[in-house]
This record gives C-alpha cells, structure tokens and sequence, in this order.
C-alpha cells in the first residue's frame, strides 16, 4: 500500500486538528477502503477561495461544499462505467464555511460535514457517481455507512481544536 496524503489547511474560518483530520482519511483510505495507492491533496480553503476555484476550473458561480479533482491517467467516465477502482490520484478542495452552514441545516457539526466532504470527494476519484436518483442514492447510501464506520472510531469534534 502506498499512501501520499497531503492535507493543507488554508482557511481561518475554523481551527482543525490536521493530525487528527489525516488518521480519519487514512483509515477511511487503507482500512474501509482498501486502496492500493493514494496520492491525495486535501485543501481547506474558505469560501471566497473555493468561489474562485470553483470558477477558474468548473466555470460555476459561487461557493460549494468540496470539488474534486481527478489526476489519475486511466480517468473513469463516471457515466460510461460503474466500475470501481482501487488507486487514487487527486486532489480535494473543501470549503469550511459551506460545512459550518450545512451542518447547521442538518443539525450535525461542522466536523462530521467535513469528514462526510472526504468520502463524498474520495468515493468520487474511485469512480462513484452521483449523476441520476439512482446513482445519487447508492453513493448517499455507501457515504452514510462510511461516517458511521468513522464515527464508531473517532470523535469528529476533536477535529475543531
């Protein structure tokens, strides 16, 4: 198993425990998912941040919870192919501001939003897609049984020093 996890915390919306914040990914990573080879970014970043990037790459206005960059040679057409692999060559962006103001709508903490926008993204670069009902509810389903499995390992808000 090989394993480059990157984690940069570039938001000062919220202090985050980034040691604690790279032992959940790499249990996700290695022991629930079973990845073979990992190099991942994760960037923290606010929502101003997160607007710019959002528009310089994806041409979309505004804010957004996490977008994922796919750096992998072998690309998955997410639409063409349900296949799932087990590499990964990406990056996370993710944007505090939008988990603090999600987790106020779904009555959870900012935290478990932020751990639930790293499998969303992860799931994502090992070839889940979220595009049609059907899709969406399978990748929701797989998302929801990986906080859980978390959760039952780590107080999530630890994570918020």
């Amino acid at each position: 198993m090989s394993l480059e996890l990157t984690i940069c915390n570039r938001q000062r919306v919220r202090r985050v425990e980034t040691r604690l914040l790279r032992q959940i990914t790499t249990v996700l990573l290695v022991d629930l998912l079973g990845t073979k080879s990992v190099v991942l970014g994760i960037t923290l970043v606010s929502a101003a941040e997160m607007a710019r990037v959002n528009w310089q790459f994806l041409q979309h206005e505004g804010s957004t919870d996490v977008i994922t960059f796919d750096h992998s040679e072998n690309q998955i057409s997410r639409r063409k192919s349900a296949t799932v692999r087990r590499e990964i060559n990406g990056e996370l962006f993710i944007c505090i501001e939008n988990a603090v103001a999600q987790a106020r709508s779904f009555r959870t903490t900012w935290p478990a939003e932020l751990v639930r926008y790293i499998i969303h993204g992860v799931l994502h670069l090992l070839g889940h897609d979220d595009h049609g009902a059907a899709a969406r509810r399978r990748m929701k389903r797989e998302e929801n049984r990986l906080v859980r499995l978390l959760a039952a390992r780590f107080a999530f808000r630890k994570l918020g020093k």
